[in-house]
């Protein structure tokens, strides 16, 4: 069994067990994809003008209109904190409220076409280097980039989202 097929070290051992797991090129450049995507979302969001929670919020609402409460949740933030948020970003012009079209009681948050246009222009040279990049693969190359890919998420879910172990019966 290699180092990383161990198990979860017990607390106070974290240290000794990363020394312990083999440092793989592909780790490096998955470290350093993450690192520079950090980069990416501050930087875009400077350029906009806009905090990175505004950034990421804009980011959903360009998928689909939200009401405010999903949006608190897609932020884990308060509904509080998340209407500062939509306040922001209205007074950018990148977002509108609307009513909700079934319930005269809720309002939906919609991204402007010029909020759209801004995020997205700002994003298109990466777009079209990641695009290119693709390219150059071929279809089973890619699956096998797209499980690599898709398997690191469950890692960082590891963190973000832990299960608890199964119980011993």
């Amino acid at each position: 069994m290699s180092p990383a097929e161990d198990a979860v070290p017990s607390p106070g051992h974290a240290t000794d067990h990363t020394q312990q797991l083999l440092q793989t090129e592909s780790l490096q450049a998955l470290r350093e994809v993450v690192d520079a995507g950090g980069k990416v979302r501050r930087v875009v969001a400077r350029r906009a003008g806009l905090g990175e929670s505004e950034l990421v919020a804009l980011q959903h609402l360009i998928l689909g209109a939200r009401g405010p409460a999903e949006v608190a949740r897609l932020l884990e933030v308060s509904t509080a904190a998340s209407t500062g948020i939509v306040d922001r970003l209205v007074a950018h012009g990148h977002v509108e409220r609307r009513p909700h079209p079934d319930d005269r009681r809720r309002t939906d948050v919609h991204v402007t076409d010029s909020g759209r246009e801004e995020v997205l222009g700002l994003l298109m040279p990466m777009f079209v280097e990641l695009a290119r990049l693709d390219a150059e693969f071929d279809d089973a190359e890619r699956a096998v980039v797209a499980r690599y890919l898709r398997r690191a998420l469950q890692a960082f879910d590891a963190v973000v989202d832990p299960q608890p172990p199964p119980s011993e019966a």
